[in-house]
């Protein structure tokens, strides 16, 4: 076999798990519920995060949430702070593909 497989959960509970991790990018993948977010942080890469349910409610540095939804897909900078939640009664699902590897961003 050429390709390789990488599986992800399929749940409808707060998840964040790594599926990729490899010498050119790294890809996550998150389940947010109503009134779940990630702890507010900073990029490590260039991230693209790709949303495929829910909606989205993101802060970046310090400026005023803004929403986006299934179908949407952000590029964040790297070292930009974000703060990321589900404010909404539907479950959130999003990937999230950081290129480079954040292990090799100085």
């Amino acid at each position: 076999m050429i390709e390789k497989k990488y599986d992800y959960s399929s749940v409808d509970e707060k998840l964040i798990e790594k599926i990729v991790s490899d010498d050119n990018l790294e890809i996550n993948h998150m389940v947010l519920t109503k009134d779940t977010g990630l702890p507010v942080h900073y990029s490590n890469s260039n991230v693209y995060m790709i949303i495929v349910r829910g909606r989205m409610a993101i802060s970046l540095d310090d400026g005023l949430p803004a929403e986006y939804r299934k179908g949407n897909i952000l590029n964040i900078p790297f070292k930009t702070k974000m703060n990321v939640t589900n404010k909404y009664d539907e479950v959130l699902e999003f990937f999230v593909v950081k290129a480079p590897n954040p292990k090799d961003m100085k």
